[in-house]
């Protein structure tokens, strides 16, 4: 049994003894401390600012379709711009995209700007919806899997709630995906009065990090994971590092000192571990590595996961792991706030492995793109055979980033951010 399950079902007494034979001897090993300075990823920059874009438009289009009128009033929207993550108003935002959204005058107010979906869009959307539907298992794997890396097996709903795009889930999950698995989930009221969604029961077979199956499946060194299989306890991350800094002696030396420490799964419980040891911070860079990989493009907000950092047991300053370990991690400061990604989900400027849900958000992006072609011509100018042939892939390999060289004991870029940046608490 599973250490998480064994605290959600109540036998809890087994967990200190286990901790203390296999982990809490190595807690205070001594690792050589560098500090590493942030390197610019221009490839990885230019994914997120281009995907902020895209994540709007799916919102702006999922709001359209709650609409009961089938459309939206440019006023109903123009307090959006911060949600939405923008940097321009809504309404400059939505007029670049006439393939996407209709602009139209208000039934009974002419001067009122409103949208609704184009032919195009509506179209698009009818295949997202048939791949939810066709996917469906999956997502429901991947919220259970979220459910069951945090301290108490559930979440509020507020929090969730903007990780919606992130973790592919539906847009109304909460009302057509959650009570079809009573089994799975649970909604209910936390001691505070919030509404959560719980973890209906413990699944064993959804126990195992995205870490261990690559491991497993021998994308990564199959020695090592039969190894720990057999009860060695370590498995390495893979690493890949800015350039210049794989070479540096302190460094490699590090490196391989992190890696030889266990690896404790996300699913497993830490609060018998030491807060402050090294152990621990090998644990955070695993529940870190664990959930970016569950999310669709490996990447989300820094402000979303500090929403449940008490529940994944995060230190406060959290954020110092990804400027920490940059061979495992990217911290970026795009479109006015910070996002976070796991490097190995991207080779040669794009996903490594595109979930369809991605391929079908690169569909958007290309009429996105087209949009702005045809904009001041007229609306459904761009032929629907091109949305259903094309694979939405942009055919244009980005080129390999031009990282500075970095150095070791020094301050961050200065160029475009500060260590107070990169730990502050608010984006």
């Amino acid at each position: 049994m599973n250490l998480r399950s064994a605290i959600h079902y109540g036998f809890s007494s087994i967990i200190p003894k286990f901790l203390h034979h296999h982990h809490l001897h190595l807690q205070c090993r001594g690792i050589v401390r560098v500090r590493l300075k942030w390197v610019k990823n221009r490839s990885l920059d230019h994914i997120i600012d281009t995907e902020t874009d895209l994540k709007a438009v799916c919102l702006l289009k999922d709001a359209i379709k709650r609409s009961s009128s089938g459309f939206l009033a440019s006023n109903s929207v123009a307090n959006w711009q911060k949600l939405l993550g923008l940097t321009v108003p809504v309404l400059r935002f939505m007029r670049r995209y006439p393939t996407l959204f209709h602009e139209f005058p208000h039934p009974k107010y002419p001067s009122l700007p409103c949208f609704r979906l184009t032919d195009t869009a509506l179209m698009l959307h009818s295949q997202e919806e048939s791949i939810h539907h066709t996917h469906e298992a999956d997502t429901v794997e991947r919220l259970c899997k979220v459910l069951m890396m945090m301290k108490t097996s559930m979440v509020p709903l507020q929090s969730l709630s903007p990780l919606k795009w992130d973790l592919g889930l539906p847009d109304d999950y909460h009302r057509t995906l959650i009570p079809k698995y009573p089994d799975h989930f649970r909604v209910i009221k936390a001691s505070n009065g919030v509404p959560c969604l719980r973890l209906g029961e413990w699944r064993e077979e959804f126990a195992v990090s995205a870490l261990q199956k690559s491991h497993e499946r021998g994308e990564l060194d199959g020695g090592e994971y039969r190894e720990f299989k057999r009860g060695k306890s370590a498995l390495a991350f893979p690493m890949s590092f800015p350039r210049g800094y794989g070479a540096q002696k302190k460094v490699k030396a590090w490196m391989e000192e992190f890696q030889k420490l266990p690896y404790i799964s996300p699913y497993e419980d830490s609060r018998q571990i030491d807060p402050n040891s090294e152990l621990m911070e090998k644990r955070v860079v695993g529940v870190l590595h664990e959930f970016l990989s569950l999310t669709i493009h490996k990447k989300t907000k820094r402000n979303y996961l500090r929403s449940l950092r008490e529940e994944l047991n995060l230190p406060h300053k959290f954020t110092r792991i990804f400027t920490r370990y940059p061979g495992i991690f990217y911290l970026s400061l795009k479109c006015k706030t910070t996002t976070v990604a796991i490097r190995e989900g991207y080779r040669r400027g794009k996903l490594a492995s595109p979930h369809p849900l991605a391929r079908i958000r690169e569909k958007y992006n290309y009429v996105m793109r087209t949009g702005v072609l045809y904009r001041g011509k007229g609306t459904n100018m761009m032929p629907q055979e091109d949305v259903l042939l094309d694979d939405g892939e942009d055919t244009t390999e980005q080129e390999e980033s031009v990282e500075e060289e970095p150095d070791i004991d020094d301050e961050c870029n200065k160029e475009d951010t500060s260590e107070e940046d990169l730990d502050s608490d608010e984006d």
